[in-house]
């Protein structure tokens, strides 16, 4: 009689315990939370409430909160992610979806580790109802004020506020367009002979290439590559810009695999160093192979593709 007391007893207070829990768990997570952000003022000045997240992965989240009438929009973006991550994530590092493209943020150098997009005929052709021009560069509230770049981060800085995913290559809504303002799908990029010339004709050729194969994927993001010095020894160095210490990538790739109408794949990869480039220097002399890009970057891409599948990578026949 009395080992069956003892066991009743402890059979509430786990009960008890893990209702506790539970109910704990639950109101914290619907709780807002007022942080302070220490880097920019010192003071008080904010609530911060965590985002929602996909449902597969606890790293994923959408970029805004997703309001719980709106379940259609939500159910439409996470197929939009589906098909834009189609052949594999690269990582799953705070990974965050929006309605045309998905990055992963390093929160860290305050610079994305990669963001991945879908191009199609329809998504990079001319549309006079959207106008980059409307667009603004906005701080992306979906990352914790500790980690987040800012505008005053750029300015004065020497260098462009540079596209990760291009505005360009989102023409089928403003809404689309307006997204790839967000801070987080930047990176510092040298302006002249850079991120206004060549890296923006890589851009353009991108763009081109749905001219000739109905889907494109494309994975941008910086790379932090090492130098050898007077002393013989390689070292990693970058420069940090604004009081929030956004990391100035020493270099940036793409990589990109095409479709054929016939369900071929192909695949390109490009390697380009963060300064400024010959304008007369042609695009071909910054291919690399992808595994180089894999090894530097610490990332899988398309790993949902064996490359003995590939039809092509960059150029040659495999």
């Amino acid at each position: 009689m009395g080992s069956r007391n003892v066991m009743s007893r402890l059979l509430v207070l786990s009960s008890v315990g893990f209702g506790g829990y539970l109910t704990g768990t639950y109101l914290e997570r619907r709780k807002p939370i007022r942080t302070a952000d220490y880097v920019n003022t010192g003071k008080v000045d904010e609530l911060f409430c965590s985002k929602p997240g996909l449902p597969i992965f606890g790293t994923v989240s959408a970029a805004t909160p997703i309001p719980a009438e709106s379940k259609p929009s939500a159910l439409v973006n996470v197929s939009r992610v589906g098909q834009i991550m189609k052949y594999g994530f690269p990582g799953l590092d705070n990974v965050r979806s929006f309605d045309d493209y998905v990055l992963s943020y390093d929160r860290r150098t305050r610079v994305a580790h990669w963001v991945f997009e879908h191009l199609t005929p329809e998504t990079v052709k001319r549309n006079d109802g959207v106008d980059r021009a409307k667009s603004d560069f906005k701080a992306d509230d979906s990352i914790h004020p500790f980690f987040r770049s800012l505008n005053t981060d750029y300015k004065g800085s020497g260098f462009d506020r540079g596209h990760l995913a291009a505005a360009g290559n989102h023409r089928m809504d403003q809404k689309h367009c307006d997204q790839t303002f967000y801070l987080t799908n930047m990176a510092p990029q040298v302006g002249v002979g850079f991120n206004r010339d060549k890296w923006n004709h890589l851009e353009s050729y991108v763009r081109k290439l749905t001219k000739q194969y109905p889907s494109v994927y494309c994975c941008t993001g910086p790379l932090y590559l090492p130098r050898r010095e007077d002393d013989g020894k390689l070292y990693v160095k970058y420069q940090v810009i604004g009081s929030n210490n956004v990391a100035v990538p020493t270099h940036f790739y793409k990589v990109i695999v095409m479709e054929t109408a016939d369900g071929r794949l192909e695949m390109e990869s490009y390697v380009l160093p963060n300064q400024k480039i010959d304008d007369g220097t042609p695009l071909t002399m910054f291919q690399v192979p992808p595994e180089t890009v894999e090894r530097a970057a610490g990332l899988l891409f398309f790993d949902k593709i064996a490359r003995n599948k590939l039809a092509k990578i960059n150029g040659k026949k495999v």
